[in-house]
């Protein structure tokens, strides 16, 4: 008998790239001129839910935008991909997520996140928590407050939920929450430090990069791609925990 095709509901970060380049980082004190790039759709939630709907799946982003241009310009786009975005709320109180990134010459590069409504995730919870099904798959990153993580994943399995847990940025959970997800993906550096922290887990996605990634032991290959424009790495996590999350919610 064939599972029921759920929907990926991923609970999470949005945030607005604003990256300019610079021939070299400035020193503390100095100004220097830089270059701007442009203005970019970020955040782990988001990268995350616009890679599992490019990946076919029905995705629900529940987050929180600031009242600002920026925040209605974002939900605008994510509607636009095809995702619902009935669950992301706007703060009065924060603006939209930020996050400052310089590049050097050298592709080197400085970040700074500013969380604004971000940290807003999860303020009407339980009551304003998504309706889940036990087909749904919940993915959750940690760019937003861990308590709120640590609610999310018990409210999602109380409901029969199957809770995805990508533990980046790395911080520290407490071992009951660690124990909800199936599985926890990190990468190299994150599982080594979720095993630093002494933790149990009970069952752990590691990435590998062109290596490939390994599933409780299980190994699988990566597979070389030839994109059309090649730029840099960043976001490859997150395209690969969207689509993870697709072919769960699809019944592998």
């Amino acid at each position: 008998m064939e599972s029921s095709r759920g929907r990926v509901v991923v609970i999470g970060s949005l945030n607005v790239d604003q990256v300019v380049r610079v021939a070299d980082h400035p020193k503390p004190g100095e100004t220097i001129t830089g270059e701007f790039s442009g203005l970019f759709a970020g955040g782990k939630g988001a990268n995350q839910a616009v890679a599992a709907a490019e990946a076919g799946a029905d995705v629900v982003m529940v987050g929180c935008v600031g009242a600002d241009d920026q925040g209605r310009a974002y939900v605008a786009r994510l509607a636009g991909l095809g995702l619902d975005v009935g669950q992301i709320e706007v703060s009065h109180r924060q603006p939209t997520g930020t996050a400052f990134i310089t590049v050097d010459d050298a592709g080197e590069n400085t970040v700074i996140v500013v969380a604004g409504a971000n940290t807003d995730v999860g303020a009407g919870w339980p009551g304003s928590f998504p309706e889940l099904t036990e087909a749904d798959v919940v993915v959750l990153q940690l760019e937003i407050p861990l308590g709120t993580v640590a609610k999310a994943a018990e409210l999602a399995r109380e409901a029969g939920a199957r809770v995805v847990l990508n533990i980046a940025p790395y911080a520290e959970l407490p071992p009951d929450v660690l124990a909800l997800a199936d599985p926890i993906v990190a990468n190299e550096h994150e599982a080594m430090a979720l095993a630093d922290s002494g933790a149990g887990v009970g069952s752990l996605l590691m990435t590998l990069g062109a290596n490939g990634a390994v599933w409780d032991g299980v190994g699988s290959p990566a597979e070389a791609v030839a994109p059309d424009l090649i730029v840099d790495t960043t976001g490859a996590g997150d395209a690969f925990v969207g689509a993870l999350a697709a072919a769960l919610a699809d019944g592998a």
